[in-house]
């Protein structure tokens, strides 16, 4: 590292913290919230990350790493999501869609949300859901739902099995009916 580059850490931290103050006055949702930058990758040491369970992020890690061997990188769209996140998400996808039974096939809510508890991470690009889908179930990584190509969860029992079936989405997943 050069001396001008070490020089333009401390102002690069110092700036990032200031971005971050002024958005949550604003209430924006920041990286502590799980908000992804472009461009992460599963290897990233941001909360959307790092906050996945432990299991699963080494199944993800070792499955982007085969993948990469192939030319394929993954690129984090969501992970781990704090709830005040995910509240946001549900309530914008009612918005969106019209009503709470129609956002439900996209955005669960808060208290059974796979995304809050770690479990769940949407990856790009299509390459990558490409990848994954074709491989994703030697490492245990299964997309869950039809109609999100993006989204991933751990099934260690897919590594012997295969990933179960899917649901058309998330409004069909029993883990996510009150």
């Amino acid at each position: 590292m050069t001396r001008s580059e070490s020089a333009r850490r401390p102002a690069l931290a110092v700036f990032r913290r200031t971005v971050r103050q002024v958005l949550r006055r604003r209430g924006a949702l920041s990286e502590a919230d799980g908000a992804v930058p472009p461009g992460t990758t599963v290897f990233a040491e941001i909360p959307a990350v790092a906050n996945l369970d432990p299991v699963f992020l080494d199944a993800l890690r070792r499955a982007a790493k085969d993948a990469a061997n192939d030319g394929v990188e993954f690129r984090v769209n969501s992970g781990w999501r704090s709830p005040a996140y995910q509240n946001r998400l549900r309530h914008k996808a009612i918005a969106k869609y019209g009503s709470e039974q129609e956002a439900a096939r996209w955005v669960a809510t808060a208290d059974r949300s796979a995304h809050v508890l770690g479990n769940a991470i949407d990856l790009g690009p299509a390459e990558a859901t490409s990848w994954l889908s074709k491989h994703g179930a030697a490492y245990g990584l299964c997309q869950i739902y039809r109609n999100e190509p993006w989204h991933y969860e751990l099934r260690p029992e897919a590594i012997d099995r295969g990933c179960p079936p899917m649901y058309a989405d998330p409004s069909q997943d029993p883990r996510l009916q009150r």
